[in-house]
């Protein structure tokens, strides 16, 4: 789950009430990233590729089976050790949306 205001407990109870909000948010699990951090798009990388790779265009008739499925898929990256390949870095960003680079300094004080 992101950051975003709305994704909390009160948010929840603004609109369906305290008991409704109570009772709907007891069963999430909430994992906050960190403000700053990346691991989310990771993760959504991760979802692009389990849904390209293991599921395809193909429907799954069950539960089980895609649980099946989902979990050889899973072996097989851990086995091979797949990683992300970031190609995208600050300078490639700065360049692709024209921010202009200060170089460091340090102040001589």
């Amino acid at each position: 789950m992101d950051n975003l205001n709305i994704h909390r407990r009160k948010a929840l109870a603004d609109v369906f009430g305290a008991e409704m909000a109570a009772q709907v948010w007891d069963r999430f699990t909430v994992h906050y990233p960190p403000t700053h951090g990346s691991w989310l798009n990771q993760a959504e990388i991760e979802i692009g590729l389990f849904s390209r790779q293991c599921l395809g265009k193909r429907r799954i008739p069950s539960l089980k089976i895609l649980k099946a499925e989902a979990r050889a898929w899973n072996r097989r990256m851990n086995r091979a050790r797949v990683k992300i390949n970031w190609k995208f870095d600050r300078r490639a960003a700065r360049r692709k949306f024209g921010y202009k680079c200060k170089p460091f300094t340090r102040s001589k004080t």
